[in-house]
């Protein structure tokens, strides 16, 4: 009878134990350091979905509109709150690096997403390689797009975003490889397609040979694309980007219509990052520093086939 009784216990605080897990609820807050990108609407919608499928999860979104100050109160405002964990994308990494090293020295978990800080005071980051990826846009104009060497106006994003400095440092280490290559203007468009329409027409109007647009994202390839059909010049020269978003006005279709010669897959991390806030928070797993992400090259060749991949 003694053995019976002890075995029940034995189930009832078991069973006790596990509704308590059941209960338990965990709050992260998202720092998005801009909604202006499309991609970055891409990752908040990828967290929202990844997010509900664990009832244990709530998570608050805040948006900095590229403003370093307001990012740092929104991170600042979730350590007030005590969420259990913060998601941030960097606006910049400089000015960004001592708020997040507060958060993660005063015991809350930070999980980069895409942009990195300055020294290694978080507990994960995940994102693509970047200088991969840009050279990778670079080996394709040398040896594809512009193999007889020609006129290059890059347009860059915000600066100070580790991103985009390591996406420019990878695109001129592949054109290298042509020695005909040479980038006669860049300038930065802040990510942003209606500034790097203003942007490429500057640069159109102070230089009457250009033979290709690089914009380190689509949105400022396709302002690039737009500023240079306004021109009457769209088909003297190519237009690459990076992001390869599947939505209506995402890259893979921009390079399906013959906007684009070139774009990269970058994908958001955003379902990875609620599945290490999982083996965080609920399975107790120690993570990884660093996961870098897989990307794939969108050429008019598989551009159809890559959009029906991620669900066009």
């Amino acid at each position: 009878m003694k053995k019976v009784f002890a075995l029940v216990l034995v189930l009832v605080l078991a069973l006790g134990a596990f509704a308590l897990a059941e209960e338990k609820k965990y709050t992260i807050g998202m720092a998005q350091c801009n909604l202006g990108e499309p991609w970055r609407v891409a990752m908040n919608d990828q967290i929202a979905a990844e997010a509900a499928k664990y009832p244990m999860f709530e998570v608050i979104y805040s948006d900095a509109a590229q403003d370093n100050s307001k990012q740092i109160a929104d991170i600042e405002n979730f350590m007030q709150m005590g969420v259990d964990l913060i998601i941030t994308s960097p606006n910049e990494a400089t000015p960004l690096t001592d708020v997040i090293k507060r958060a993660y020295e005063s015991g809350i978990p930070v999980i980069l997403l895409d942009r990195k800080i300055d020294g290694d005071t978080y507990t994960q980051f995940i994102g693509a390689d970047n200088v991969y990826i840009g050279k990778v846009c670079g080996e394709y104009v040398a040896d594809v797009l512009l193999p007889d060497g020609g006129k290059i106006c890059e347009i860059e994003g915000l600066a100070g975003t580790s991103g985009g400095i390591e996406r420019d440092q990878g695109f001129r280490e592949g054109i290298a490889k042509n020695p005909k290559l040479e980038i006669i203007a860049h300038n930065n468009a802040d990510w942003l397609r209606e500034k790097a329409i203003t942007v490429a027409e500057e640069m159109l109007q102070t230089n009457d040979e250009i033979d290709l647009f690089f914009a380190l994202n689509d949105p400022m390839a396709e302002g690039a694309y737009i500023a240079a059909t306004n021109a009457g010049r769209q088909d003297e020269m190519k237009f690459i980007g990076v992001d390869g978003l599947p939505t209506p006005d995402g890259g893979i279709r921009s390079v399906m219509d013959g906007r684009l010669s070139l774009t990269m897959v970058y994908p958001t991390g955003g379902a990875e990052a609620i599945q290490s806030a999982y083996k965080l928070l609920v399975e107790g797993e120690e993570l990884e520093k660093n996961v870098t992400l897989g990307t794939e090259v969108v050429t008019p060749e598989n551009a159809a086939e890559i959009l029906a991949k991620y669900g066009g």
